[in-house]
């Protein structure tokens, strides 16, 4: 697990984090957590898969027509890039 340390943090701020870690019954520490955690988190955000099928249904294609993407897919996991 990584650390991190926030510097420079405005005196207003930490008091405020202070009072919120403080009503949701929470340390600092996991205060901040939650609010990394729920602002990173990708709930809500749309994944380009369910778009791209959106965009179909309202193009009307038909499933044979979506069988196509299927096919052509390229099925092989992406390799990491190597800068070395």
């Amino acid at each position: 697990m990584a650390m991190l340390t926030v510097r420079n943090l405005p005196d207003e701020v930490h008091r405020a984090l202070r009072a919120r870690a403080a009503r949701n019954g929470h340390s600092m520490e996991a205060e901040v957590r939650q609010i990394l955690e729920s602002t990173i988190s990708p709930h809500g955000r749309v994944r380009l898969g369910t778009l791209l099928a959106d965009m179909g249904r309202r193009a009307k294609l038909t499933d044979e027509e979506f069988g196509v993407f299927e096919q052509v897919r390229n099925k092989t996991p992406a390799r990491p890039v190597n800068f070395e």
